[in-house]
């Protein structure tokens, strides 16, 4: 008799859930073929997200810029390229802070006569929609071939200055920021970091034409409300060029100029910019303004109904230019900030700001640090804070101010203070029905 043997062979391992659905197989698909064939916005919400986590960081900015709104895909983007990423200061969006990063980065390394300016302008459409500040702390020189021979003598000192200014304008910002639609910061500052054993004077300068195009690109830059130019030799003729361009600027809130070379025809032309325009800050702190600026900037203060803050830290204005400010602020009814530490001020200006502080509501922090305004001097100041129920800060450190007015001065101010904190808790008042 014949046995049949019957042999079933099969994989006990084998399995459906082996086999990928479908929907996996295209999705892989789109993934390996994205760059080609970006289509992403026409895939279900859910797909989207498969496809845009598995995305590489290294595809074109080309093809991801303007279709990859993820914020988890941006998030790889700058996690990966740098260590430090706050995105708190970027308004909580990780793709505004590649862009903004990315943009500055180019700008801080390019170098004028070498550098393609079509790396900056091919960008613009991929980055115009999503950068709201820029921050750029270097701005190099184009690169100075020395043709001189080596047998030849150095040129004078003259001929080197004239080389120097024809080979160190830098990248003309016009050119990017008329296009910026949405930008609202800008905080510039032209000299080269970390120059080491090349470093020269001639590094650091802001020439004419830098400024005058500088001018121009603020000017056009119709939604700017925060502009900072700081530790860039600004001087007077530069300054006058500058505000000029931003006296009748539509939306300009915040200047900052600085830690510069500004002396008293500058800050006359401030004077006017800001009686001309809605600035609501001015910083000029270290500075060269004499006591003819501070009262150019005093009277631009007396007829400004926006300025709140201004900070004259570290310049020259001496009694004549804070009595100017102090009587400006009898009339002011705007600023609420003051700064004239280290201004070499004495009694006289104390004497001014006593009426000030005795008549002015507006104004709730004064700084007079690192002056002389000696024993009578603090007595003038205690005396106006009578009745004064607003100053919510006033320093006096190394003031020369008596120990005991010091502490008199200081009850009067933390109780303003603590009354606006106690305030500021209690709920609104409602009518009764």
């Amino acid at each position: 008799s014949f046995y049949t043997r019957r042999c079933i062979t099969e994989d006990p391992s084998w399995s459906l859930v082996t086999v990928p659905p479908l929907t996996e197989l295209c999705l892989q698909h789109v993934i390996h073929n994205f760059e080609k064939n970006p289509i992403l916005n026409y895939l279900l919400p859910e797909h989207q997200k498969k496809v845009v986590d598995r995305l590489s960081t290294s595809l074109p900015l080309t093809v991801t810029a303007n279709i990859v709104s993820h914020e988890d895909y941006w998030k790889r983007c700058c996690t990966e390229r740098w260590q430090v990423c706050d995105v708190s200061n970027y308004g909580g969006s990780w793709k505004r802070m590649f862009f903004e990063r990315h943009l500055e980065n180019i700008l801080k390394f390019f170098i004028p006569n070498a550098t393609d300016p079509k790396e900056v302008l091919d960008f613009i459409p991929l980055c115009k929609a999503y950068v709201r500040k820029l921050e750029i702390d270097q701005f190099l020189p184009p690169l100075w071939v020395d043709q001189k021979k080596e047998g030849n003598e150095l040129s004078d000192t003259e001929d080197e200055a004239e080389l120097g200014e024809v080979y160190m304008h830098h990248y003309d910002l016009r050119d990017l920021l008329t296009d910026l639609p949405h930008l609202q910061e800008l905080h510039l500052t032209y000299g080269v970091k970390s120059c080491g054993m090349n470093f020269e004077w001639s590094l650091f300068n802001f020439t004419e034409l830098d400024c005058s195009n500088l001018a121009a690109a603020v000017k056009m830059c119709r939604n700017l409300k925060v502009f900072k130019l700081t530790r860039s030799k600004v001087d007077d003729d530069k300054i006058k060029i500058l505000a000029r361009n931003l006296q009748h600027h539509p939306c300009l809130l915040e200047l900052d100029l600085s830690h510069n070379l500004i002396k008293d025809h500058g800050a006359q032309a401030l004077g006017k910019l800001i009686s001309h325009s809605k600035l609501e800050t001015l910083n000029l702190c270290n500075n060269q303004i004499c006591h003819l600026g501070a009262q150019a900037l005093a009277q631009g203060l007396a007829e400004s109904p926006t300025l709140t803050s201004l900070n004259l830290r570290l310049n020259f204005v001496e009694d004549k230019g804070g009595e100017a400010i102090g009587r400006a602020l009898l009339t002011n009814s705007s600023l609420k900030s003051l700064h004239l530490g280290s201004n070499n001020l004495s009694e006289r200006t104390a004497a001014v700001f006593s009426q000030v502080l005795a008549q002015n509501t507006t104004l709730t922090s004064i700084s007079f640090s690192c002056n002389h305004l000696g024993l009578d001097g603090g007595k003038q100041l205690l005396k106006g804070l009578a009745n004064n129920k607003t100053l919510t800060e006033l320093d006096l450190r190394h003031a020369e101010v008596e120990q005991e007015t010091d502490f008199l001065i200081h009850e009067i101010v933390w109780a303003n203070r603590e009354a606006v904190r106690l305030g500021s808790l209690q709920p609104p008042t409602t009518e009764a029905l």
